[in-house]
């Protein structure tokens, strides 16, 4: 009864409280350097952040040869594109199917925008910088994968205005300038 009567009588206290609550909230998100992910509640964690978890946790599962997981995280239609050399087309599948007995891709980076998630590394054992683009539903299930070999990736978003921009967010940083490049646009 005496909290019930502590709003009544000091709505404004309530308030401040509140607002409080809202600018240490967009701090923690606006800055998430300074958040430990891994301790981050799930209800505080944006999109991006879950799917960039979605495709980690696939990574993880794929070198632990976790099927379980890696079939959670895939839609069972999953559309995979592929650009590269022929030679390298079928890199990414045997390990996402669990058939392939060689060395796991370990991604050097991973990198989120909205709904796309890109994963870029180097294949020692083959000598190809790979990159992933990998498009992943609201609910975490990933649903789209394009792979990327010994080609440069520049990820662009487009302007919906009539004098439409093009933004230019992240561009491959393990390839060298001997390989074709591709814009993928968001």
């Amino acid at each position: 009864m005496c909290l019930i009567m502590a709003f009544i009588i000091s709505p404004f206290m309530f308030r401040s409280a509140v607002n409080n609550l809202i600018i240490r909230l967009n701090f923690t998100l606006a800055i998430p350097e300074l958040a430990n992910s891994s301790q981050t509640p799930p209800w505080l964690e944006n999109q991006e952040d879950r799917n960039k978890r979605a495709v980690t946790d696939l990574y993880k599962a794929i070198i632990s040869k976790d099927r379980e997981t890696v079939q959670r995280l895939l839609a069972p239609d999953l559309e995979w594109w592929f650009h590269g050399p022929p030679c390298h087309r079928h890199h990414l599948i045997p390990l996402l199917t669990g058939s392939s007995s060689s060395r796991p891709l370990v991604p050097d980076l991973i990198v989120g925008f909205g709904s796309v998630t890109i994963a870029e590394g180097f294949d020692e054992t083959n000598l190809v910088w790979w990159v992933h683009a990998w498009t992943t539903t609201a609910d975490g299930i990933i649903t789209e994968v394009r792979e990327y070999v010994n080609t440069s990736v520049t990820v662009t978003r487009l302007g919906l205005h009539a004098a439409a921009t093009c933004q230019s967010l992240w561009q491959s940083k393990l390839c060298d300038e001997s390989v074709p490049g591709l814009i993928l646009a968001i």
